[in-house]
């Protein structure tokens, strides 16, 4: 068996797509994946299952739908592929609450001219895929590039996770192992 992480995108932000983790974590216990553990509530799932990428996320989308009545896009890696993205992350700042990764779940372009225009001095958009880094020193809230994101990545669909977040994932993985 492989370990996963899943991406559930959107999940319990905003008092939108309510899931709760414990029932979630069941769910996918029963649909067959092993050693299910989630992170804070925001849809951060760690998993060994046999497979590929594609149908784990298939499998989890399903989950969500049918179990919970939610339709949202689920990103999955594998150990290995989190590992290195975050270890391959271009910037290594003093606080992970700083730097954002969007995973994202196709090849993205980008519209430089609305990065240039949203974008202040302080702030630096990387991309090394499959995650466009997003270093935002002065904070996330604070950033208007940040807020319409949107606007300079284009092409896919996204998910943010904070690099504390990345790293507790990591972490968790390395316990399954």
């Amino acid at each position: 068996m492989q370990t996963w992480v899943g991406l559930l995108r959107g999940v319990n932000v905003g008092g939108n797509n309510k899931v709760p983790m414990g029932k979630l974590r069941q769910a996918c216990q029963a649909a067959g994946l092993a050693d299910v553990r989630s992170y804070i509530a925001s849809g951060n799932l760690v998993f060994r299952a046999t497979g590929t990428a594609e149908t784990m996320s298939q499998k989890l989308q399903a989950i969500l739908t049918e179990d919970f009545g939610i339709t949202t896009p689920v990103l999955v890696l594998s150990g290995l592929d989190l590992r290195r993205a975050v270890a391959g992350r271009p910037i290594d700042p003093v606080e992970g609450k700083f730097l954002h990764g969007y995973l994202c779940f196709d090849t993205p372009t980008f519209d430089l001219a609305a990065y240039e225009t949203l974008r202040i001095s302080s702030e630096v958009l990387t991309h090394v895929a499959p995650v466009v880094w997003l270093f935002t020193p002065d904070g996330i809230g604070k950033s208007k590039l940040a807020e319409k994101l949107g606007r300079v990545i284009k092409g896919t669909d996204m998910t943010a996770r904070n690099l504390n977040t990345l790293r507790a994932l990591v972490e968790m993985l390395d316990d399954l192992a």
